[in-house]
């Protein structure tokens, strides 16, 4: 097939299209704006392959998107150009409104009119894929709070609550490539994930934040009591999930993807302060930089997801355990420490963002 991944320069993006050119023989147009978070550097090791392609194209550029579809004839588009740090979307909304509600609209009619053009076979076999976030789907009941909260998880029928600009976007791009295959008859695929973590990591989410505040001595913030409950999913994993459900998954169907490790936001930070000191050990322990600061305006407290779908409908299931994940993440950012210096370089200095209110 061709693929035509939007967002491909970002985190998740770079790592689908690593994984479809290094195992599959399948090619690839990436077509990113290069925002903040998009960097061509995390796919120099597949760039220089003939079935690799990249449009500096804004999602959000209809004539543009037109022109992309018309040259390279895609056979499935995984759609991943999106903003996603909630942080962010606290502070300037209106972002996130124009690239993943906006941006996703324009896509799918762009999409739409494309399709339609294709010859029968062509057309029968063509899939969208939207990628989302299990943050529609607000929080689940949480252990402090509810004796059986480990009962409770999103399912693919969860209903959506969204609770930051940031997941109220996705929520609403979600809705959006639903209602284009109800009524358009698109052959929509959907996948909403949890949290992602690993190589070539945008240093304002927690993770690479930790791992670089740490090695410079620097107070590792922790929001409010730091017992917020996520799922870690390695993004390696993630990205063969994606390839999985595009390639095989059912048209019109939803997939709930999750790494099957729920962990307190504390037990990530204290993770990363163990394997830094045995990695790269210092005099005073990493510990004790760690620090509770106010919380987030609207933080949810718990995220949980039921993969069973996925696994027994694909047989997908992730290979890395949040400990063989984490060692391997902390590892990368030791090894690609100009990386991060390169990427912070500009406009972003890892300050504290999403306090207004």
């Amino acid at each position: 097939m061709k693929l035509l991944v939007t967002g491909g320069a970002g985190f998740i993006g770079s790592a689908v299209i690593r994984h479809i050119i290094n195992n599959a023989s399948d090619e690839v147009v990436n077509l990113d704006k290069l925002t903040y978070a998009g960097n061509l550097e995390s796919l120099a090791e597949v760039s220089d392959s003939e079935r690799y392609a990249f449009e500096h194209v804004d999602v959000c550029n209809r004539t543009e998107v037109n022109r992309v579809l018309a040259q390279h004839q895609p056979d499935a588009i995984m759609h991943l150009a999106a903003e996603s740090h909630v942080d962010r979307s606290i502070d300037a909304p209106a972002d996130f409104i124009e690239t993943n509600i906006f941006g996703t609209y324009t896509l799918l009619e762009a999409v739409r009119h494309y399709w339609q053009g294709l010859d029968v076979e062509r057309k029968a076999n063509f899939r969208f894929h939207h990628v989302s976030t299990d943050e529609v789907y607000g929080d689940l009941p949480h252990p402090g709070q509810t004796p059986d909260a480990k009962s409770y998880l999103f399912t693919e029928q969860t209903a959506y609550a969204p609770s930051s600009p940031y997941s109220a976007s996705k929520a609403s791009a979600d809705h959006l490539v639903r209602a284009w295959q109800r009524t358009y008859d698109l052959p929509v695929l959907v996948t909403n994930c949890s949290n992602n973590y690993g190589p070539y990591h945008f240093p304002e989410k927690l993770i690479p934040l930790m791992i670089l505040n740490a090695l410079e001595g620097k107070p590792l913030p922790v929001y409010g009591k730091g017992d917020q409950i996520r799922d870690w999913l390695y993004v390696e994993d993630h990205a063969r999930a994606l390839y999985k459900v595009v390639t095989e998954g059912m048209p019109g169907e939803t997939y709930n993807i999750g790494g099957h490790n729920e962990k307190q936001n504390n037990e990530v930070v204290h993770t990363i302060c163990d394997i830094l000191q045995e990695l790269r050990p210092h005099k005073n322990s990493y510990h004790d930089l760690i620090t509770n600061v106010e919380d987030r305006p609207g933080h949810d407290r718990r995220y949980a997801i039921d993969a069973g779908k996925i696994q027994r409908e694909l047989g997908w299931i992730p290979e890395e355990s949040f400990e063989t994940g984490m060692r391997k993440t902390v590892k990368w950012y030791l090894e690609n420490l100009d990386w991060c210096q390169r990427i912070q370089d500009g406009s972003y200095q890892r300050t504290r963002q999403g306090v207004n209110q």
